[in-house]
């Protein structure tokens, strides 16, 4: 998928974490490789928050697939996780 392609996904992405992140740190402010949870933008339950989000809005299943910490863990590894979920 293009970068282009990307766009919508990393929008509705960054639409979500600002309904979850911590006061200081703007979404915005972040690079596609920067880590949530060690820049200050989300604590470890709002990866939790992001599990429950992909499973509702994309149909990704942890539970078949398992969950892997590292690929919640940019905005970036997000966006790829649910290109691959679709196939």
């Amino acid at each position: 998928m293009s970068g282009t392609d990307q766009a919508p996904l990393l929008d509705a992405l960054r639409q979500y974490l600002r309904t979850i992140q911590k006061p200081g740190v703007s979404v915005e402010s972040l690079a596609l490789d920067d880590p949530l949870v060690a820049s200050g933008l989300l604590d470890s339950l709002a990866i939790m928050q992001i599990v429950v989000w992909l499973e509702e809005r994309y149909g990704i299943d942890f539970a078949a697939s398992g969950f892997d910490p590292e690929r919640l863990a940019t905005m970036g590894s997000i966006v790829a996780l649910i290109e691959q979920s679709r196939g």
